[in-house]
């Protein structure tokens, strides 16, 4: 949540500061703001999204250094005054934040005591007159924040600008920041694509860092004034991969994109020839494998709903419990672990604040955490250490489509992995492998002939509610089209295991209510079957995600086919028309589908 962007060096700094937040968008669109030096600093900051901002900005914007900001709101109402960045009384500093201040109450009533008067209602805006005040003291920024940031609780992303310093000072406590090193000039980003473009050299800060900027050095220390042990690395290419090309929006571009995304994913991890996944980077041996005694996976979101999948997979191919858990709920619920078990935090942007809580709970009672991750270099990855990339590539829109199947993929991987060294022949090994082979292939059939999306889209377009059953490993899958209909076109949604729907949510049902079933060819149909007929008699419409050719089709009011496939694998294909109908629906209802309201990518504060 929140992007923050700065700059300095020989360029003028708007149009990059700028640049940097259009890249960022998706981590919160309710304001947006830059503030650049040229002697004293302009703050031009405005509420909604970089276009926003665009329009109030001057033709030219002198300065060859500045720091910018897109907020994900927090403390405070969405307006002018709560945007970013914020000034200190008399101007010496401007700050962005990206985190919560816990104790900004505290802060800003002994500000006020002070005769400080606040210009905003966040909590960020207290930093800036807390440093200001450090910085009279001795006229040294790098140690006014050190000292302000000591006077804090809470998690930030922090760069200060100064009035009288030709310098950046940059600090991390839980909300991510990325330095980037060109010649002679440095960048700061929350994420790494904002980056490239203009340098592949970055430094990811660690949580207790502080980084000095001017444009031809870099001075890393910690908050306590010790020495940083932070190092620099090298971006990933794929990740300046993230234009729009010819499409009209990032979501339908990453639908259409999830084909190669799979082969990425997929491509190099499956042996073949010992019908078995051969996922390198979680460092278990087969040996390994079969001591465990049951997997844990985390997740928020769609993560989550990836999750819940693998745990069907893993405890179907390995014969032992797993369980997937909501991070948010995890750490709070004082959950026993056992140093033997295997953990997985799912997560496409790896900075998701709820999970890195929930793994540094199990790491504090002694276990070990494996992140299944879309972001090289990431926090969660760093933190675990060992895990899988899921290769995804760049995910714009904030409404999650190929990362979800890459990490469905990457926990299909495994669990063929661990259920070879315990449970499942080779002969059945080599099936799934050439199962989740066809996927790809499979998923780009589907896309050329989509079947009646649109018929869908006029059933649920104008509905107060839509429900959504799946059984098995379709379950999961009903979840997540739920939530995508609910994120980008905001009606209400419910998702049940279908057995479940006699049980409370078949006394939403109406003449006309539209039910959307997941409902591949295995060994629960009958039953699905049976759940269809219940609400067909209580006057609902069916909408059919299913196989081609499958008898089922003559129970759907609106039959949508996805081709045959092993039913292990089949949520790699159900899920892609669940997507574009909350596409189609969200387009149909004039909503933004890339930006959805109140929603961020990346959720970086619990």
């Amino acid at each position: 949540m929140c992007g923050i962007f700065g700059y300095i060096g020989p360029h003028q700094a708007a149009p990059l500061l700028v640049e940097g937040l259009r890249r960022l968008e998706y981590r919160g669109y309710d304001s947006t703001g830059i503030a650049v030096k040229n002697g004293s600093i302009s703050i031009h900051k405005k509420v909604g999204k970089v276009q926003e901002l665009r329009s109030i900005l001057p033709e030219t914007v002198e300065g060859k250094m500045g720091i910018a900001h897109t907020r994900w709101a927090t403390h405070g109402g969405v307006t002018d005054e709560n945007a970013h960045p914020h000034s200190s009384a008399n101007g010496k500093v401007v700050i962005v934040h990206n985190g919560i201040i816990e104790n900004a109450r505290m802060l800003r009533a002994s500000l006020s005591v002070q005769g400080v008067s606040l210009a905003s209602e966040t909590d960020s805006e207290a930093l800036a007159h807390i440093i200001e005040r450090e910085l009279s003291v001795d006229d040294n920024p790098e140690e006014a924040v050190r000292r302000a940031l000591a006077q804090a609780r809470g998690t930030w992303g922090i760069c200060a600008l100064f009035k009288d310093h030709d310098t950046i000072v940059c600090a991390r406590n839980g909300s991510p920041l990325i330095i980037g090193q060109g010649v002679e000039e440095m960048f700061v980003s929350s994420d790494p694509h904002a980056l490239t473009g203009h340098t592949q050299q970055v430094i990811y800060l660690e949580d207790g860092d502080l980084a000095t900027l001017t444009s031809t050095s870099i001075k890393l220390s910690t908050l306590k004034g010790g020495k940083s042990q932070t190092k620099s690395t090298m971006l990933e290419s794929e990740w300046g991969q993230s234009e729009l090309g010819d499409y009209p929006h990032f979501m339908l571009k990453e639908i259409y994109e999830q084909p190669d995304a799979l082969r990425h994913c997929i491509n190099g991890r499956l042996d073949r020839a010992g019908g078995s996944g051969r996922l390198g980077g979680l460092n278990l041996s087969p040996s390994d494998l079969a001591k465990i005694p049951h997997v844990r996976l985390l997740g928020c979101g769609t993560s989550y709903n990836a999750a819940e999948i693998g745990q069907l997979l893993i405890e179907k191919l390995a014969r032992i419990p797993a369980m997937a858990h909501i991070s948010s709920e995890f750490r709070h619920n004082d959950p026993v672990i056992n140093p033997s078990a295997l953990h997985f935090a799912v997560t496409q942007s790896g900075e998701t604040a709820d999970t890195l809580s929930a793994i540094k709970e199990i790491q504090l009672k002694g276990g070990s955490v494996h992140g299944v991750v879309n972001v090289v270099g990431s926090s969660i990855a760093r933190l675990c250490g060992k895990g899988v990339y899921i290769h995804s590539g760049p995910e714009q829109a904030v409404a999650s489509t190929k990362a979800f199947s890459n990490m469905v993929a990457a926990l299909s991987m495994f669990a063929l992995q661990i259920g070879r060294s315990r449970n499942i022949s080779k002969e059945r090994g080599v099936e799934l492998i050439h199962a989740l082979q066809q996927v790809p292939h499979l998923v780009e059939e589907y896309l050329e002939q989509q079947g009646p999306i649109q018929e869908a889209v006029e059933l649920v377009k104008n509905a107060k509610s839509v429900l959504f059953l799946g059984r098995g490993i379709s379950a999961p899958v009903a979840q997540e089209g739920a939530l995508k209909l609910m994120e980008i076109a905001y009606i209400p949604c419910l998702a049940y295991p279908a057995g479940e729907m006699k049980h409370g949510p078949i006394a939403l049902l109406e003449e006309g209510s539209p039910v959307v079933f997941i409902a591949p060819n295995d060994h629960v149909k009958t039953k699905t079957v049976s759940a269809i007929h219940e609400c067909r008699a209580r006057g609902a419409k069916i909408i059919l995600i299913h196989e081609e050719g499958d008898e089922i089709a003559e129970e759907g009011d609106v039959c949508i086919a996805v081709p045959p496939v092993h039913n292990l694998v089949s949520p790699l294909l159900t899920v892609v028309p669940l997507q574009l109908i909350a596409y189609h629906t969200a387009l149909a209802l004039g909503c933004d589908v890339d930006r959805p309201r109140n929603l961020a990518k990346s959720v970086t504060v619990e």
